[in-house]
């Protein structure tokens, strides 16, 4: 993974980094200043002056906080500042800017709220691990019941940095300013629905320290995969730009219709469906630019693999949960061509996983939703964990689908995407990313850096389209969205 911004640290990555800025010679209360004077300016250049109170916790962020209250109050703002705790009980960094702080510090409770027109969040960090109680909960309820914007320092307290898991309650916040690199918890949900948007200053932290971090967390976005993007050379055909071959169903014909369609608009060169005799009819009435071959019962997939010089294959879209799909997407994998393995053919191995499992060689995709997970995987944890875990178990890379769709590899590198449109949640979408997917299989890219790619894809096609999507606007979109793609420097 190279070093961009798209890496998340863990909260332990991020203490690592903090360590390694002070040992190259960055003084920790420098950062802290120059992390609390960062939030202060974000919040000046976002609001006009008004009645603010600062909520500071008994730690690190509660420092944070200190130093903002100061900016604040020196730019002319009307400051409160509740503190969780004694002020004689702080301790190093936290305890030098409370030293700086010449307004009063009240007591933290609900009534410093009173009045206020904006909150700050400086309660508690990313590294929380139990749920808020006394005075800290009761601030926080109260900051839901009301109207007022919050800004959270680091992540809403409450929110654990690792898992986006809400701990009792997190305030629900406009704006939240992190340092150096975003955590997990600030893309996973429910923490990344509490966070409103995200802002990562600068604070002096060099990004050389990540050579010794070495994350394998990242966020999902364009600079992880775009430089290996197969994008068409003007000596480019159709025969250089990979042949998809997409098994199509008996009944639910429009499945394999639609992860086609994807497959094609995203570059490959070629796509074949394969269907059962009885549906060929359908299948040819569809896009003229798709071809289709009958696919018998006793069909050999390994073979339909060679012929052709097919390069990807996709199993699952309206195939029908039984043993012939089972079949077929065994067949598929004894191929060692890169294999898409989506829906019904997930669900032919519930219970039986280990015989999926054992066929993986070749580059693979898994590509399930919560459910179809549950069916093949007993892993316990968040959904980074489990999809970490499931990749390492099966061997392939797992697409763990929704509003924040994790992408792990079994070499322990994940990354995890933000802002799916909950316009994607109708029938049709899921074969549509499968598609895409093995469209770009079918060009050459790696299935990790494929699957990542696809549902980035697929997102933002989703964002651009916008109210009233169906999956079929999906690839429609795809045009704009590789000219934007294209455009990403």
């Amino acid at each position: 993974m190279t070093s961009s911004d798209v890496e998340l640290l863990t909260v332990a990555e991020m203490g690592q980094a903090d360590a390694l800025a002070v040992k190259a010679g960055i003084p920790s209360l420098d950062l802290m200043e120059a992390a609390g004077q960062s939030i202060a300016k974000l919040i000046a250049d976002e609001w006009s002056p008004r009645a603010v109170a600062v909520l500071c916790g008994p730690g690190n962020n509660g420092g944070d906080g200190f130093v903002i209250a100061r900016h604040l109050r020196a730019a002319g703002w009307p400051v409160r500042l509740g503190l969780l705790g004694a002020r004689e009980a702080l301790i190093g960094d936290a305890k030098a800017n409370a030293d700086r702080w010449e307004g009063t510090v009240e007591p933290l409770s609900t009534s410093i709220l009173a009045g206020a027109e904006l909150i700050v969040d400086g309660l508690f960090g990313a590294g929380l691990t139990r749920p808020l109680d006394g005075a800290a909960l009761a601030v926080v309820e109260a900051i839901n019941a009301g109207s007022v914007p919050c800004v959270a320092v680091d992540i809403p307290s409450g929110v654990f940095g690792d898992s986006g898991e809400i701990l009792g309650a997190a305030p629900q916040c406009v704006l939240t300013v992190t340092f150096f690199r975003k955590k997990p918890g600030h893309i996973l949900q429910p923490g990344r629905s509490l966070c409103g948007r995200i802002v990562v200053p600068d604070i002096g932290i060099p990004t050389t320290v990540l050579k010794s971090i070495r994350p394998q967390n990242c966020e999902n976005l364009p600079e992880l995969w775009k430089t290996h993007f197969p994008w068409p050379s003007p000596s480019s055909h159709k025969y250089t730009r990979g042949h998809a071959l997409i098994i199509g169903g008996k009944t639910m014909t429009g499945a394999a219709r639609l992860a086609a369609r994807a497959a094609r608009r995203v570059g490959a060169g070629l796509v074949t469906i394969a269907a059962p005799p009885e549906a060929v009819p359908i299948y040819l009435a569809g896009d003229p630019g798709q071809l289709v071959i009958e696919l018998a019962d006793t069909s050999d997939i390994e073979i339909l693999m060679r012929e052709k010089k097919r390069t990807s294959v996709l199993v699952g879209p309206g195939n029908g949960v039984d043993a012939l799909t089972r079949q077929r997407t065994i067949g598929a994998l004894r191929s060692r061509a890169p294999v898409v393995i989506d829906a019904d053919a997930l669900s032919t191995f519930e219970g039986t996983a280990e015989d999926l499992f054992a066929w993986i060689e070749g580059p693979c995709v898994l590509t399930p939703h919560d459910g179809e997970f549950g069916r093949l995987f007993e892993v316990a944890g968040n959904r980074l964990e489990r999809a970490r875990l499931a990749a390492a178990r099966s061997g392939a890379v797992i697409v763990l689908k929704g509003a924040d769709t994790v992408i792990a590899a079994p070499d322990g590198r994940a990354a995890i995407n933000d802002g799916a449109s909950p316009w994607l949640a109708t029938a049709g979408t899921g074969d549509v990313l499968a598609g895409l997917i093995v469209g770009l299989l079918a060009q050459g890219m790696t299935a990790f850096e494929a699957a990542c790619c696809a549902v980035w894809l697929h997102a933002r096609a989703a964002e651009k389209f916008g109210v009233g999507l169906i999956a079929e606007d999906i690839a429609e979109q795809l045009p704009a969205v590789l000219t934007e793609l294209q455009n990403v420097t």
